[in-house]
């Protein structure tokens, strides 16, 4: 299953939402890939800057399979490609 750069956006403000109980339009995401930091993302929440890693990023994954497509996934099955947009490829 592919995940869009939408989506992982989506799945990344449910998350952080969630996690500083905040609502969902006070965040704000960019995601970004450099060779020598791999995949980030950085938040701002409520006018406050914040810095996701990839492992950050495959957590709101995860959390986002479960409750938009009722799927258990692991970090094992996330992988994070970039071209023209950042994507996620889960496989079984």
């Amino acid at each position: 299953m592919r995940i869009t750069m939408d989506e992982i956006v989506n799945a990344v403000c449910l998350h952080m939402a969630e996690r500083y109980e905040v609502p969902v339009t006070a965040i704000e995401v960019e995601l970004s890939w450099e060779e020598h930091e791999g995949f980030t993302a950085e938040v701002w929440i409520q006018g406050r800057s914040r810095y996701l890693v990839e492992a950050n990023l495959k957590e709101a994954i995860m959390r986002y399979m479960l409750t938009e497509y009722n799927q258990r996934v692991y970090p094992s099955q996330i992988t994070l490609y970039a071209d023209d947009e950042v994507w996620a490829e889960i496989t079984d």
